[in-house]
C-alpha cells in the first residue's frame, strides 16, 4: 500500500476529497503519541496541540466576540487549556475584544495527566477567566471535553456540556474528536436528549493521527468538516495503518480509438422478481442495476428478470433500450456465467434462491447484493459454495447493507453498527470476498487487508434503490476484459466513491432531486 498522499503542510489544513490516507486507531495513535513524546521535550505536544487549535478557531471565526472553551478531566482538556491560554492572549493584546470563557470538569486536581495540570497552572496565571457554567451565548465554543480514551457513559456536568455542544446552532470546534464520539468505530455516545434547532456548523481537528471514527457511522454527522494536524510527528512507518480513508482521482479518461464493446465486458444481471410471484414486484430494483451498469460504462447489459409465469413478460426497457432481456435460463448456462459480470440478488424475492447454487458455482465475477445475501444467509449450503469461490481465484463481492450484514454474521444490526470496520472484516475474511458494508463511510474490506472507508457520499443516498445503482457500477467496474483478482478491489472502491461523489454534486433544484433513476443515468465514472 502506498504511502498516505497527506500534503505536508505546517498547522491544520482540511483533509483533502480524494487520494487516500492513513486512518489509526486509539491503540495505534497511543503509540505513536508516546514515541513523539519520548523523543521531544516535555509538554511540547500539548503545546503544539493547544496552539493549532487556537489558530483554528481564530480562522474560523475571527470575529467572535465570546469563545466558550469546554474542558475535561485529561489531555484532551489539557489540549483545550492550551487553546484558551493563547486565545485569551490575543484578546488581552488586541484591548480585549473577545472574551474566552472555560468551563473545567475536574474533580481532583491531583489526578489530573502532567501536561494537563501544567496547562491549568499555565491558564490560571495568565489569567484566563474560569466559570461553573457555560455561558448564556457565545460565538464559537470548542470541544475539549472528552478525547480518544475508553468511552464511558456521560453523566453530571459533563453530559450537559456534551448535550449542549450537540444541540447548539453556533459553531463548534471539536478537539481530535467530538466528545463522546468512538474514534475507532464512530460510535456516539447518547446525551441526555436536549432539543432544539438545526445544529450550526460543525469542525473536528484531527491531532497527530486522523482516527476512523471520524469517517464512518455517527462520525461523519459529528465531526462535521475535518481537519488534520500532525503536530510535526508524523509515524515513521512502524505503527500498522488501521484503515485507509479512500478516494480516487475524478479525471475522466477517454476510450481508446481502437475499443469495441467487447472490450469492457458483458454485465448479467439476475433478480427483480415479478409482481406474479408472490404479489409484490420489484422488477425496478434490477432494472436500475442494469441501467446502472451500462450506463457506467459496461460493453452490453442483459437483464435476467424472475418474473415466474407471467403471461406478459418485460421484454424491453423503454428508457434503455440498449439493455437486452433473456430468459434466467439462457443466463444460467455455464459459459455464459463464466465470462461475464454478474450481478445478483437486486430485488430477487425469494425466487433467486433457486438460481444461487448454478451463480456460485460458475459465474467468475460475481457481485451479490440484497436478496441473494438474504438466502445465503438462510442457507448453509450456499455458505459453502460461497466460500469455496475464493480458492478458484473467482471474484466475489458482496454488498451489504448493516441488516443483510448481520443476517450473514448470524449477529444482530446494532452489532454491525458497533463495529462497522470489524463487521466488513469479518464477512471479507469468512468467504473470501470484497465486502461493501454500505452506510455512512461505507466499508471496503478484502481477506486479511487493511480495510477501507469510502471518504464520498451523503443522505441524498438514503432513498430506495440507490444500492442497486451501487450494484450495477460495481458489476460495470469488474466486467471489462482482462479484469482479474489484482487490482479489483480499486476498481470496486472507485465505483463506490464514484457513486457517492455523484450524490455530493448533484444539482439539488426542486425538478431534479436526487432518485435512484437519475442516479443510473449520471453512473459513468472514471475508467
Amino acid at each position: 500500500m502506498d504511502a498516505p498522499s497527506f500534503i505536508t503542510a505546517t498547522g491544520p489544513r482540511p483533509v483533502p476529497a480524494a487520494g487516500r490516507l492513513a486512518l489509526y486507531g486509539s491503540a495505534a495513535t497511543r503509540q505513536i503519541e508516546h514515541e513523539a513524546a519520548t523523543a521531544l521535550p516535555d509538554h511540547t505536544l500539548m503545546s503544539r496541540a493547544g496552539l493549532a487549535v487556537a489558530r483554528l478557531a481564530r480562522a474560523l471565526q475571527p470575529h467572535a466576540t465570546r469563545i466558550w472553551v469546554a474542558c475535561g478531566p485529561g489531555n484532551n482538556g489539557g489540549d483545550g487549556l492550551v487553546a484558551a491560554t493563547h486565545l485569551h492572549q490575543w484578546t488581552q493584546e488586541q484591548g480585549g475584544l473577545a472574551e474566552v470563557v472555560v468551563t473545567h470538569a475536574v474533580e481532583d486536581e491531583s489526578r489530573m495527566p502532567a501536561d494537563a495540570h501544567q496547562a491549568l497552572i499555565a491558564a490560571r496565571a495568565c489569567g484566563v477567566p474560569f466559570h461553573d457554567a457555560p455561558p448564556a451565548d457565545f460565538d464559537l465554543a470548542i470541544d475539549a471535553v472528552l478525547g480518544i480514551g475508553p468511552q464511558r457513559p456521560l453523566g453530571g456536568a459533563i453530559a450537559q456540556w456534551v448535550d449542549l455542544l450537540r444541540a447548539t446552532e453556533q459553531p463548534v470546534l471539536c478537539v481530535d474528536v467530538p466528545s463522546g464520539l468512538d474514534a475507532d468505530t464512530g460510535v456516539l455516545a447518547p446525551s441526555i436528549g436536549r432539543t432544539g434547532g438545526v445544529p450550526g456548523p460543525r469542525h473536528t481537528l484531527s491531532l497527530l493521527t486522523l482516527k476512523p471514527g471520524l469517517f464512518t457511522g455517527a462520525g461523519r454527522d459529528a465531526a462535521g468538516c475535518v481537519w488534520f494536524d500532525d503536530l510535526n510527528a508524523a509515524p515513521a512507518g512502524k505503527v500498522p495503518v488501521t484503515a485507509w480513508l479512500a478516494g480516487q482521482p475524478l479525471a475522466i479518461r477517454s476510450r481508446p480509438h481502437a475499443s469495441h464493446k467487447g472490450s469492457f465486458g458483458d454485465v448479467l444481471v439476475l433478480g427483480g422478481q415479478g409482481i406474479a410471484v408472490h404479489g409484490a414486484g420489484m422488477t425496478g430494483a434490477a432494472l436500475l442495476a442494469a441501467r446502472a451498469a451500462l450506463h457506467a460504462g459496461a460493453g452490453r447489459v442483459f437483464v435476467g428478470l424472475l418474473e415466474g409465469d407471467s403471461t406478459h413478460p418485460t421484454h424491453w426497457d423503454p428508457i434503455c433500450p440498449e439493455l437486452m432481456f433473456r430468459s434466467p435460463a439462457l443466463l444460467l448456462a455455464p459459459e455464459v456465467l463464466r465470462h461475464a459480470s454478474v450481478v445478483c440478488g437486486c430485488g430477487g424475492g425469494t425466487s433467486v434462491a433457486a438460481l444461487l447454487p448454478q451463480v456460485l458455482g460458475a459465474a467468475h465475477r460475481l457481485v451479490l447484493d440484497a436478496d441473494a445475501l438474504n438466502a445465503i444467509a438462510d442457507d448453509t449450503s450456499l455458505q459453502t459454495l460461497l466460500g469455496q469461490r475464493h480458492g478458484k481465484g473467482w471474484i466475489t463481492v458482496l454488498t451489504p447493507h448493516p441488516l443483510e450484514a448481520a443476517r450473514l454474521l448470524g449477529r444482530t444490526t446494532p452489532e454491525v453498527m458497533a463495529d462497522r470496520l470489524k463487521a466488513a472484516q469479518a464477512l471479507a475474511d469468512r468467504f473470501g470476498a470484497l465486502c461493501v458494508l454500505k452506510g455512512s463511510g461505507s466499508v471496503l474490506a478484502a481477506p486479511g487487508e487493511v480495510p477501507l472507508i469510502n471518504a464520498s457520499g451523503n443522505g441524498a443516498l438514503a432513498t430506495a434503490g440507490t444500492g442497486d445503482v451501487l450494484a450495477g457500477m460495481i458489476g460495470s467496474a469488474i466486467a471489462p476484459q482482462g479484469a482479474s483478482s489484482e487490482g479489483v478491489r480499486d476498481r470496486v472502491a472507485a465505483a463506490v466513491h464514484w457513486h457517492g461523489w455523484l450524490a455530493d454534486h448533484w444539482d439539488e433544484d426542486a425538478a431534479q432531486g436526487l432518485t435512484a433513476s437519475r442516479l443510473a443515468a449520471r453512473a459513468r465514472f472514471p475508467g
